[in-house]
Order: C-alpha cells, then sequence, then structure tokens
C-alpha cells in the first residue's frame, strides 16, 4: 500500500462538538439531536435528517450559513481529535506511505484541520473540491491526490454508504472502523465485512495491518538451492539367516496293547480336550500393534437451532 485516505467525521474527528452546536442553534437539548441521530442511523438514513425531523423542510447548508453570518460558525481543535490519529498517522508516514485526509466537511473545517498541523501530506474537505460523498467524483478526486494507483490506494472511514461501498466501486482498497455511530452499528453486517478488506477498531491498528500485508507480497531473498547429495554404492542386500532346524521330535512313548472289544477291533479314542488358547483373542490391552474394541456406537440426535436475519444494509448516504 502507498497511500492512505481518511475520511474526516468519526474516523479522526468526534462529532461530538458538531451536533452539540446543531442542537444549541435548534434551540434543544443535545440528548435529543443524539438520540434521533442515533435513530437515522439504524434505519440506514442520512444523521442531517435528524435536524429535519426537528425542523421539517429546513435546508441544513443554508442554516449552516445562517449559524456562520450569525458568529456561530463550526470549531475545531485538539480536543476534538481521537486520541490515536497522530500516533497512527505519524507512524504510517515513517512507513513510507503518503497520507490524505479527505471527507465530507466545510471549508473552514478544512482551514481549521490544517491549523493543527497533523502528519498528513495533504488535508482537503469536500466543500473545497464542490463535490461530496458518495459521488463517484470525490473518489476520482482522492485518486487525483493520491499519486498511486487505486489498489495501492486505502481509504479509511465509519460509513458503509458513504465510504466503504462507493471507495470500493472505484477501485480503492477500504477499510472499516468500528467507530461512531454508523462504524458500531453496521460493523458486523455481511455487506461490510464482505467489503473491507480490513475491519479495525483502532486506527493505530492500521500500520501493524498494512505492514504484515506488505512483508506478505514482498518477495522473499534468493536461497541458494542446497547441493545434490552424493549417490552411495548401494548395499549387497543381506541374505537371510538361515532357520534353525527343528529339533527332532520324539517318539512317543509305548501305551499297553488297545484294548478290543467283544468283536476284536479296537475301542475309539476319546475326544481330544478343547484347546485353551482362542485365535484372535490373544492381545492384551495396551499391546503394540493392538485394536482396541469400541464400544457399539449410540445414534446421535440433532437438535435444531434458530437462525437469525441480518438486518437490512445501510440504503442512505449522509450529507
Amino acid at each position: 500500500m502507498k497511500t492512505i485516505v481518511f475520511d474526516i467525521g468519526e474516523t479522526l474527528v468526534r462529532d461530538d462538538r458538531h451536533w452539540a452546536a446543531w442542537a444549541d442553534w435548534l434551540g434543544v437539548p443535545p440528548h435529543t439531536v443524539s438520540a434521533l441521530v442515533g435513530a437515522a442511523v439504524a434505519q440506514g438514513r442520512d444523521g442531517a435528517d435528524a435536524l429535519r425531523i426537528l425542523r421539517p423542510g429546513m435546508d441544513v447548508a443554508e442554516a449552516y450559513q445562517a449559524r456562520a453570518a450569525a458568529g456561530r460558525r463550526e470549531h475545531l481543535d485538539e480536543t476534538d481529535l481521537y486520541p490515536d490519529v497522530r500516533p497512527a498517522l505519524a507512524e504510517l508516514r515513517s512507513l513510507g506511505m503518503r497520507v490524505v485526509v479527505a471527507g465530507d466537511r466545510t471549508a473552514r473545517a478544512g482551514e481549521l484541520l490544517r491549523a493543527l498541523d497533523l502528519p498528513a501530506d495533504l488535508v482537503v474537505t469536500s466543500e473545497e473540491w464542490g463535490v461530496s460523498k458518495p459521488d463517484r467524483e470525490f473518489f476520482a478526486r482522492v485518486l487525483e491526490v493520491s499519486g498511486a494507483a487505486p489498489e495501492d490506494t486505502l481509504y479509511v472511514g465509519d460509513h458503509p454508504a458513504d465510504d466503504l461501498f462507493p471507495a470500493k466501486s472505484s477501485g480503492l482498497r477500504t477499510a472499516h472502523i468500528r467507530r461512531g455511530p454508523y462504524g458500531h452499528w453496521w460493523a458486523d453486517h455481511p455487506d461490510v465485512v464482505e467489503t473491507a478488506d480490513w475491519c479495525v477498531g483502532s486506527l493505530t491498528e492500521l500500520p501493524v495491518l498494512l505492514g504484515r500485508a506488505a512483508a506478505g507480497r514482498r518477495k522473499p531473498y534468493a536461497v541458494p538451492e542446497p547441493p545434490a547429495p552424493r549417490e552411495e554404492p548401494a548395499l549387497p542386500a543381506r541374505s537371510a539367516p538361515p532357520e534353525p532346524s527343528a529339533p527332532p521330535e520324539p517318539s512317543a512313548p509305548t501305551g499297553p496293547p488297545a484294548l478290543t472289544g467283544p468283536s476284536g477291533e479296537a475301542d475309539p479314542a476319546p475326544p481330544s480336550e478343547p484347546s485353551e488358547l482362542s485365535e484372535g483373542h490373544g492381545c492384551s490391552e495396551g499391546s503394540e500393534g493392538s485394536e482396541q474394541l469400541s464400544p457399539p456406537e449410540v445414534p446421535a440426535t440433532s437438535e435444531t437451532s434458530a437462525r437469525s436475519e441480518n438486518p437490512d444494509p445501510p440504503g442512505a448516504s449522509r450529507v
């Protein structure tokens, strides 16, 4: 991987201040906005729909301009960054990767992020480009600034519909982070798991994972082949030792003459005693080469288990 591109909201930056500012502008408790945002997330809708529920028909872009005119523009500082942002970005750059920050934010947010002097080669926002996610043109711009082929560019984000799916369809590699409402709610959805090349819970996992992936593709050092084994002359086959000759059987002792019956014929011999050894049952338990007898198999009973259905995939993207 040559270039790593990061989303902004709920990937690098917490959205707490963002939604709290809207709650203050609309005159409602922050908890109300947070709850409505959570409901929109669970339904796969745009998070800004929470504001439209509070003010039906509201144009969010126009409302933001009204906020800015009233001197209540958005604000970002070091406390808004997740604690793993700086160490993760710095380590990726130390591995020789280009680091880009590109997400759906205002031009004002871009200025504030650049003022934080993040360990990134480029910080840019959708308003500065004039195109927002999930538009394919946004990811075409991502590839322009990436300086690498699509398969060597990784886009990292929390939102399936805005980050993961459009980036993948544009040919980029993708990493989903379990962070923020969208990241947590949709992390285990089959479409997310199938689409993401990597799923992480922290940005600091990326340098380790990408380092391993690079090592797996790296061509191993050539190891000289060992010399062919020297052929040894074949040893003559050993002749089998002669079998010892059996000792001569002792001659049967001469017994008394057979008794004869009244007819003068010898009486028949009595039946022989049964042998004390039975063929096939002379191996004791634990003897080498013996077979252990298994108890008869009892047919197992099967149990049915309930299968759970996955929630519907996210169907809408956020602004």
